[in-house]
């Protein structure tokens, strides 16, 4: 009896051995490779970094069943080729900024920002809940491709320049990198609209190729060291009051994805977009104490005069852009609409209370 009991033991622990075995072969799954082409130099701070933290959120959330390899601009594609290589299937995600693809839609410029348009907060609650994601989904959908939202930069600087700006008569001849829809309300006003990518600005800067650059604010420019360059630091940022940096992901791919890791990608999305938003706060207030301080660089407000005309321009070319184009039409109504129930919430909320705190 206890021979067989010894047997019957043995042969119980040698299947359970087994099992053992044979268990994580029944269950593994299998990793899934993406690349996300973006339009940053590596590892830049917000933009680059931003990307690299989205990548390795997803990794993390999926439990690493997709793994995403990251490449900067200019290493698979050109910065302004991210569109057209997520679109294709070149990369399965891309990290930029929809102003760049104007060229395949004008109303694309929207879902960065307007010229005195929405900030940043605004921007996200439209997105959110105000009819704006699902215009943006509309609009990217002939392309194959779904956007999100990767956070927003708040509020611009309106600047560098190597000349000051005290009249309208000051923009005249001025070579100034600005894109989107700024880059033509400056044209219009005088100037010359120039669209490089944020790695060559600060040698354009600094040749005199160009006289003025916008890009993001103090803490990219500090980056940049766009302070080396250029002279006079102008505020504020009419151009971007609320820049949504943006996701693309091949919609065929996405699709593609069992439940779970369709909800992971999204959401890791989101998680991601709202820490780079908290990240610009942060990091704009320290570098500019930085510059101003550490670098003596001479911060300065546009006059009323020229703030007043470039409104009036953005305006008309707004309008202009809505007249021949179905889609702008469409996407600058419900811009309008969602910015003046924000109007008259925020001149007795967020106006009022920064009005009051600035009276002591």
């Amino acid at each position: 009896m206890d021979r067989r009991k010894f047997f019957k033991t043995a042969g119980a622990s040698t299947l359970l051995a087994g099992a053992s075995v044979v268990a994580p072969a029944v269950h593994a799954k299998k990793t899934i490779n993406w690349k996300m082409v973006t339009a940053w130099p590596k590892n830049f701070p917000g933009l680059g970094t931003g990307a690299e933290n989205l990548a390795k959120l997803i990794e993390e959330m999926s439990g690493g069943r997709i793994k995403v390899k990251v490449y900067s601009a200019g290493e698979l594609v050109p910065p302004f080729e991210v569109f057209d290589a997520v679109s294709s299937g070149t990369a399965q995600m891309g990290h930029a900024a929809s102003l760049y693809w104007k060229g395949k839609n004008e109303a694309t410029q929207f879902f960065t920002g307007v010229p005195f348009g929405f900030t940043g907060q605004e921007m996200m609650s439209w997105l959110q809940y105000g009819g704006g994601m699902e215009l943006w989904q509309e609009l990217y959908a002939p392309f194959n491709l779904v956007p999100a939202a990767a956070g927003n930069s708040g509020v611009q600087m309106a600047g560098w320049f190597n000349r000051e700006i005290n009249s309208l008569a000051d923009l005249k001849g001025l070579k100034m990198r600005i894109p989107g829809i700024g880059g033509e309300v400056i044209k219009r006003a005088g100037g010359t609209p120039v669209n490089i990518p944020g790695g060559e600005i600060f040698s354009a800067l600094k040749s005199g190729t160009i006289d003025a650059t916008e890009f993001i604010g103090p803490y990219n420019d500090l980056a940049f060291g766009f302070h080396k360059a250029a002279k006079y630091y102008y505020y504020p940022g009419w151009q971007e009051p609320g820049s949504c940096l943006e996701i693309i992901i091949n919609k065929t791919v996405l699709d593609s994805l069992p439940k779970d890791l369709h909800s992971i990608v999204l959401q890791a999305c989101r998680i991601s977009g709202n820490a780079l938003t908290a990240e610009y706060t942060a990091r704009n207030a320290s570098a500019l104490e930085t510059l101003k301080v550490k670098h003596n660089v001479q911060v300065k407000r546009l006059p009323d005069e020229v703030l007043k005309k470039l409104h009036q321009i953005s305006n008309e070319v707004v309008a202009e852009m809505a007249a021949k184009n179905a889609s702008v039409k469409k996407v600058y109504d419900s811009v309008q609409a969602f910015q003046q129930q924000a109007i008259e919430w925020h001149n007795i909320s967020e106006r009022a209370y920064l009005n009051a705190r600035g009276m002591v």
